[in-house]
């Protein structure tokens, strides 16, 4: 006998309310405990998953229905569903949440995630919401305002896939802090603002709270990147953001394992745009609606991977933020370096304005310091005196520290953005983002610094003739061969 789609719109509605009060429990946690448990419950475990106490993977592309009423009621969006991997899945569900609580840790913001198979796809998701056409003025010159300090594929989708492909203006902020240079390029026709905090790998920063009222005082919302910070040290939402993007992939994760992004909103975020639900629901808009039919989702292996990595976020970005802090404090007076950008030296311009933002959650709980203590995270680039070559020998010369265009891993990893991460961004561009070619973006690891330290050492000394001779096997055969740098 049929049950009917009503009874499962009930049963719907209690599980909805269930979730409420378990978020309304998780808040009440510290930052820690979110990152350990997330909404993975006790009686979940034992109810649903065999007593597990580790969220397990759904391996499953699809959810089978006990009947056509129960079918009928999901498909119409009426009660939780995960139906197709494409558009959500149990393992998905238990990161997405996570992020959604520590992004919006100690505001009691209501927020949501969605999380997406790469980068690109989690910021297309953020921003093309916004980059519609109103058909009432067909000739509307729509717009947006961003940093010209972002990672080099962001400029990419920024200046090629929106600029050119789609013609929609890029307007680009030259001077990330100054706030009436970013006020003068906002009009009418203006969507967001954008900008990456601190920015990879010029560590640029701006005023959060100063940029919020600016884009609030037009109406249009403020879209921030903050990977390089995490929420263990920086969350944008609670100075005024409106919408978060993070590569989840680089140091809320550290394993390397897979690509996973996340977009991360308030509800009821400001815009100009006349979309009732999108305004008021953020990421479930982009669940239900464009990524059901985009399909940029992640795969529910990477989910899980990523969640195991997560719960260890806080403590992670406290040691590697003070080892690169030891790190760079080397750097700074080595004879062979023209300079250091690194937000927690005291030298650098932008050291008092990060400071007001970039802090350790949940020091002041903790035994080891009781009070508030500035972290600034674990990217730092240095500059070499010289010409490119000069560069290109000392990154060659590196033994431990690997030479890879990934970040946030738990081995230290380095590269030359200007041949690399922002190639393809033109000498003029990586001119506006601060990346000269003899810069060396490096990203510490959990090695003990004076080990980082001693491998820096001895590639810096190679622009004083010393030679560093590495054994490794060729591409084409298992045999060791030597090479001379």
């Amino acid at each position: 006998m049929s049950k009917g789609v009503d009874h499962y719109v009930q049963a719907g509605k209690r599980a909805t309310q269930r979730h409420i009060e378990r978020m309304k429990e998780m808040k009440k946690c510290r930052f820690d405990t979110i990152a350990v448990h997330g909404i993975y419950s006790m009686q979940e475990a034992l109810n649903f998953n065999q007593g597990a106490i580790i969220e397990p993977i759904y391996m499953s592309t699809a959810q089978g229905y006990r009947d056509s009423d129960e079918m009928e009621a999901a498909l119409s969006y009426q009660i939780p569903t995960w139906c197709y991997s494409r558009i959500a899945n149990p393992s998905m569900y238990y990161l997405e949440w996570v992020l959604a609580l520590l992004e919006s840790y100690g505001t009691w913001l209501d927020a949501s995630c969605i999380a997406t198979s790469s980068g690109m796809a989690a910021i297309q998701s953020a921003i093309d919401p916004f980059l519609c056409v109103d058909c009432k003025k067909p000739n509307q010159k729509i717009n947006f305002v961003a940093t010209s300090q972002v990672y080099g594929w962001t400029f990419q989708q920024f200046a090629m896939r929106k600029d050119v492909d789609r013609s929609i203006e890029r307007r680009k902020v030259i001077n990330s802090t100054d706030l009436d240079e970013r006020e003068s390029l906002i009009d009418e026709n203006t969507r967001f603002l954008y900008g990456e905090l601190p920015s990879n790998p010029s560590l640029a920063f701006f005023d959060i709270e100063a940029v919020a009222k600016i884009a609030h005082k037009h109406n249009i919302p403020l879209i921030v990147d903050s990977t390089v910070a995490t929420p263990a040290l920086l969350r944008p939402l609670a100075f005024g953001a409106d919408i978060v993007v993070q590569s989840v992939t680089k140091s809320l994760a550290t394993s390397g394992f897979g690509i996973v992004w996340a977009v991360i909103a308030k509800n009821n975020i400001t815009t100009n745009i006349d979309n009732p639900t999108m305004k008021e629901n953020f990421c479930g808009y982009l669940k239900l609606l464009p990524n059901r039919d985009n399909g940029p989702n992640i795969s529910p292996i990477n989910a899980i991977l990523t969640l195991n990595d997560i719960r260890t976020v806080r403590m992670r970005m406290d040691k590697l933020s003070r080892s690169t802090m030891k790190i760079a404090k080397f750097l700074e007076q080595h004879k062979h370096i023209e300079g250091v950008d690194y937000l927690g030296l005291e030298s650098h311009p932008l050291h008092t304005l990060a400071s007001k933002y970039m802090k350790l959650v949940d020091a002041e709980y903790d035994e080891e310091y009781g009070s508030e203590q500035n972290r600034y995270g674990h990217l730092m680039s240095f500059r070499i005196k010289g010409d490119h070559q000069a560069t290109r020998k000392v990154f060659d010369g590196l033994q431990r520290i690997r030479r890879a265009t990934d970040l946030g891993r738990i081995k230290s990893v380095a590269t030359i953005p200007a041949i690399s991460t922002h190639q393809q961004q033109g000498e003029e561009g990586r001119k506006l983002a601060g990346i000269p070619s003899n810069l060396i973006r490096l990203c510490v690891g959990a090695e003990h610094p004076d080990d980082i330290i001693r491998d820096l050492e001895q590639a810096l000394s190679t622009l004083d003739g010393k030679e560093i001779t590495m054994t490794f096997p060729e591409y084409s055969a298992g045999w060791a061969s030597s090479a001379t740098v």
